[in-house]
């Protein structure tokens, strides 16, 4: 074929007069858009990270120090409420009101006062358990009384000795002492003191329960082992500090300043080198827990981070370069050799020509070769009938039942078709002939098998679809008109002619399937063919089986009653084979005679089989699964009478023959020759079981009793033999004689050598040389 130049090779004017571009135009394109792609997202992500990341750092500590901040705080409160507890109770089941009722003169009434006031001191003895407590006692404020944990005394002695105070402290303790208090904390700089008022509900209580907290336990419950937390306190509203911990003076002068002046945030803030989270106190409304953080290690991984920036964006420089240096060589070396190669494809008078950059080039003849070659393209639409037909396939299998679904698969895979036509299936049953079978390559048989589906075809072209659903099925769908009457049978009859050309090849038998006229249907009319095909006799020609059917079943026993059981089993005991065989052959005489169904024969055959196989079991006390099993699919297979007399005739020589009494032991000696000779394969005990026709339990036990030993330790003994041989008189190495005794590998060989002779094989040859 003369090739054709494309079209946009012909020369233009002023062609000759373009000047070549620069080589390797593309190849600098590809490496300054690989370097491009590399740079601009580690520059992005350098500038972010330089950008965001004090940011991002700033979150983290808040978050960070949220959650510290909420674990001391919610401590803290929890402590504090249960000391508030532990005063409500002590309050609420103290003996105070007796006591404020008892009299204080000597009249017998206040016999009771000291036990009263005793049992006040064991409460109060009590509470100081707490680790929270430093001191705790009563003020009694209509009365001249004083009572803590030891003892109890009037005011004036209490505050010189027990607890000294001075006067201007003492008159500021009685002021604040006044009014209703619920676990309020007064103001004192030496100690942290709650006070409580009895009775609770009164603007004029006559009792005063007074705590005084420990400062240090306190500054131990909101203290942060962070390193980059410097200290936390705790303020209240009028910036006064209640307890703080890792906390300078000037810390504190700073803080209370930065309070007076912004008040309490509610987030996390920053002010020149110092960062303040600020969190409400759940038990003290006017409380406000504060941690303090050094910017300074705060910032510390900021400055690493851009460090790491920079020497990250300097190593995707250089490695960017080298990157995209080898891309770019590795993407442009191809593209140059399919330009290169296409060029074998364009005119000898467009040598020289300008020819644009290596894509222009490619695409242009890419263009060109495949207008030339369209024969790959009808190759590869050829495909489309194998994938029609697995379609059609699956929908006479019954998997699409659904018409908008075959509708829409139809489409994807163009397979036309009329919604609505009368549609008829025929199955064909076909069987290869056993000695074409057995001679003939598969692909020959696949050539043959597609010259059978193209001469079906050309009986209606468009009118008949194929399709293989079973490796010995084949379903054929003819489209007929309504009002056609007896046309599957005519088509049926055509075929059957086609099948009578390849008698030496097939026998077959065709079911015709009831008329649809939906193609979702199909699958019943598939279904109806398949049962026709029950129908089918045993003669040697091609069979069309039709509704109503040609033949009908025979009302006979497709099983074997027990009075013939019971013959065959004392013929068998008798040894009288040949009427087993006479009688089997009369069966298929008389079903011959009658013209009896293919499947009725079988059924009735195979229970005479297993009756022969059951009688040989009884008397040879052995089981040989797989071997019964082939008898009955060789029986299976017949497809003629003449097939079925023959088939029996082998398997009833075979059950039934009479081994000479010497045979058996030279079988044996032939097996031990055949093992000599081929100890370096596969020898299977299931290979010269089946010789002999015995199951594997039989052979092992008779093996051994011919022999004298087993037979498996016979094999070992023997290829250990050969490898001692080997060991001694040859340089080979282990893994090879292994190989040449029949062991799959080294290993085997070193487990059989220490099984049997106590030692490796390196060692038996070192010890014998």
């Amino acid at each position: 074929m003369k090739r054709r130049t494309p079209p946009d090779r012909l020369a233009e004017p002023g062609a000759a007069d373009t000047p070549p571009p620069r080589r390797h135009t593309l190849f600098w394109r590809m490496f300054a858009n690989y370097f491009l792609l590399i740079l601009i997202p580690v520059i992005v992500a350098s500038v972010l990270a330089q950008v965001l990341v004090v940011r991002i750092i700033e979150k983290d500590a808040e978050r960070f120090n949220q959650v510290v901040m909420n674990r001391f705080s919610e401590q803290t409160d929890a402590e504090l409420q249960s000391l508030k507890t532990s005063m409500i109770n002590i309050l609420s089941t103290s003996r105070l009101r007796s006591v404020l009722l008892a009299p204080m003169s000597s009249s017998p009434e206040s016999q009771l006062l000291p036990e009263l006031l005793h049992s006040l001191r064991e409460q109060l003895q009590q509470l100081e358990s707490d680790e929270l407590v430093e001191k705790a006692y009563y003020y009694f404020v209509h009365q001249d009384l004083m009572i803590d944990a030891e003892t109890y005394t009037n005011k004036a002695y209490y505050f010189r000795s027990r607890y000294p105070l001075d006067l201007n402290r003492r008159h500021q303790l009685e002021a604040e002492l006044s009014g209703k208090k619920m676990m309020d904390f007064m103001d004192s700089p030496a100690s942290v003191t709650a006070s409580m008022s009895y009775p609770f509900n009164t603007a004029a209580p006559e009792v005063y329960l007074l705590v005084e907290v420990k400062r240090d336990k306190l500054e131990e419950r909101i203290h942060i082992p962070e390193s980059w937390v410097t200290g936390t306190a705790i303020v209240d509203d009028t910036a006064q500090v209640i307890a703080m911990t890792g906390l300078t003076e000037q810390d504190r002068l700073a803080l209370q300043q930065r309070i007076r002046t912004d008040g309490f945030a509610s987030q996390f803030t920053i002010s020149d080198k110092m960062g303040l989270s600020f969190m409400a106190s759940g038990f003290n409304e006017s409380w406000h827990y504060i941690s303090m953080v050094d910017l300074g290690t705060l910032m510390k991984p900021v400055h690493i981070t851009r460090l790491i920036c920079w020497l990250f964006l300097l190593f995707f420089l250089v490695v960017g370069a080298l990157a995209s240096y080898y891309l770019s060589r590795r993407l442009y070396r191809p593209i140059r050799e399919i330009k290169d190669g296409l060029k074998l494809h364009h005119a000898p008078n467009e040598e020289g020509r300008y020819e644009g950059n290596e894509f222009d080039v490619i695409k242009r003849y890419s263009q060109f070769i495949m207008t030339e070659n369209k024969e790959l393209y009808q190759m590869v639409n050829g495909m489309l009938p194998i994938v029609q037909e697995q379609f059609f396939t699956k929908i006479l299998l019954g998997q699409y039942r659904d018409a908008l679904s075959i509708e829409y698969y139809a489409k994807e895979i163009e397979f036309a078709y009329s919604h609505k036509a009368a549609r008829t299936v025929l199955c064909i049953s076909f069987h290869y002939d056993r000695s074409f079978y057995d001679s003939t390559s598969e692909s020959a048989k696949i050539f043959l098998l597609t010259e059978l589906k193209d001469k079906i075809h050309r009986l209606a072209p468009g009118m008949v679809w194929i399709c293989q659903t079973r490796p010995d099925l084949m379903a054929c769908v003819i489209q007929h008109d309504h009002i056609t009457e007896g046309y599957p049978e005519r088509t049926a009859e055509q075929i059957r002619h086609v099948f009578l050309e390849y008698g030496v090849y097939y026998k077959a038998t065709i079911g015709i399937g009831r008329t649809v006229h939906a193609i979702e249907e199909l699958h019943q009319s598939y279904e109806h063919a398949l049962a026709m095909l029950n129908y089918r006799g045993l003669h040697s020609t091609v069979e069309i089986c039709g509704s109503p059917p040609s033949r009908e079943l025979q009302q006979w026993d497709s099983f074997l009653s027990v009075q013939e059981v019971q013959r065959i089993h004392n013929q068998c005991k008798t040894r009288e084979y040949d009427k087993l065989l006479h009688s089997v052959l009369d069966l298929l005489e008389e079903g011959k005679r009658k013209d009896a169904a293919a499947v009725q024969m079988k059924y009735l055959l195979a229970d005479v089989l297993n009756t022969w196989i059951r009688a040989v079991e009884s008397e040879r006390n052995e089981l040989n699964v797989p071997y019964y099993s082939g008898l009955f699919e060789r029986m299976n297979r017949c497809m003629t009478w003449d097939e079925l007399t023959q088939c029996f005739q082998d398997i009833h020589g075979f059950l039934f023959r009479k081994p000479a009494s010497s045979s058996r032991s030279q079988q044996f000696m032939e097996i031990l020759e055949y093992i000599h000779e081929h100890y370096d394969q596969e020898l299977s005990i299931e290979h010269f079981a089946g010789m002999m026709n015995m199951s594997i339990g039989h052979f092992s036990r008779t093996f051994k009793e011919e022999v004298g030993e087993k037979y498996v330790e016979y094999i070992a003994k023997y290829r250990l033999m050969k490898a001692k041989q080997f060991l001694l008189e040859t340089d080979l190495k282990i893994d090879e004689i292994a190989e040449k005794v029949g062991y799959w590998g080294r290993n085997s060989l070193i487990r059989a050598f220490r099984r049997y002779e106590g030692i490796t094989p390196a060692k038996y040859r070192s010890s014998h040389q």
